[in-house]
């Protein structure tokens, strides 16, 4: 859509008026609904510096502990996000070109963060039942990876 309306005003002088609440909408919803498939593939970014230097009762008990903080983040920043989303609903704010309601438009962020909520609190789960270190449901953790292979 964007790359769309950067050739059409190169073309003409002038751009497509929803172009940029398109894109919006499209950089919205795919971070915040792209949160819990990349909980749940293990594709999230992480600062695993200390992780992978730490022995593997460390890094046990941080596959336990950070899944689960993280979670809570993401069900504290959804409940304010639903808060938010509310608010928009009840001033019946719409997007200026396409007149769309707003709160559409932010509604993924609150079912975002819950559902990658939910997906690290799994990851929390597997880590629990578990004798291996999983990054994610189906990711082992690296070092869990060569082990198995050698």
């Amino acid at each position: 859509m964007t790359f769309g309306n950067v050739i059409y005003r190169l073309v003409t002088g002038s751009s497509w008026h929803f172009a940029a609440e398109i894109s919006r909408l499209s950089v919205i919803v795919a971070s915040f609904i792209g949160i819990s498939y990349a909980a749940r593939k293990g594709r999230h970014i992480s600062m695993s510096a200390f992780f992978d230097l730490s022995p593997r009762p460390v890094k046990k008990a941080l596959a336990i502990i950070i899944p689960f903080v993280t979670a809570i983040v993401l069900f504290a920043v959804g409940y304010f996000a639903v808060l938010y989303t509310h608010g928009i609903y009840e001033s019946g704010r719409t997007t200026a070109a396409l007149q769309f309601p707003f709160w559409l438009m932010v509604v993924a962020i609150p079912i975002g963060c819950f559902l990658g909520g939910i997906q690290f609190l799994r990851n929390m789960w597997i880590n629990i039942v578990n004798k291996e270190i999983y990054l994610a449901q189906d990711k082992k953790d690296y070092s869990e990876q060569q082990e198995t292979q050698i």
